[in-house]
């Protein structure tokens, strides 16, 4: 195998994997989200790190899922769509990082929202294949737009 056709390879596998999380997270009206999906991606110590506001809000995958399922079970989250818009993936050896665009909409409480920011993913290579292990992201707001290499990819 060339080098170049492993790393087609390792970038096929990490696609999956981004691909993946966003099906889990995603469900339509009358559906529900295979929220459980998630722990499969991630390292057993992995973190999901909302940092949207002032706190970060950091999680283990169990403390991430744990809110949204309420949300769902509840009825106040009846739809949610995560998609990928870009990525640009870089990998060293057993180590790889994703910098990414992403667009979300649902409808929460009766109300309809939609939503654009950038996720960075780092995974890494163990026994068992490519895994995440650490999930940040942050969203548009007033001051703050995706950034013009994301929007041209």
């Amino acid at each position: 195998m060339t080098i170049d056709s492993k790393h087609e390879a390792v970038k096929h596998e990490l696609d999956t994997l981004a691909a993946a999380f966003f099906e889990a997270v995603s469900f339509e009206p009358g559906g529900a989200p295979p929220y459980g999906n998630i722990h499969g991606l991630f390292i057993d110590t992995g973190l999901l790190i909302k940092n949207t506001a002032s706190t970060p809000e950091i999680s283990t995958v169990r403390e991430f899922i744990a809110p949204r399922q309420a949300l769902v079970d509840s009825g106040a989250l009846t739809r949610f769509k995560e998609w990928e818009l870009s990525e640009h993936t870089q990998v060293f050896g057993n180590i790889a990082h994703r910098y990414s665009a992403y667009g979300k909409a649902g409808t929460q409480n009766g109300k309809d929202f939609e939503a654009r920011g950038v996720i960075s993913t780092q995974f890494i290579k163990t026994p068992e294949g490519w895994k995440m292990s650490a999930m940040a992201w942050d969203d548009e707001r007033p001051g703050l737009s995706l950034p013009a290499e994301l929007l041209s990819r």
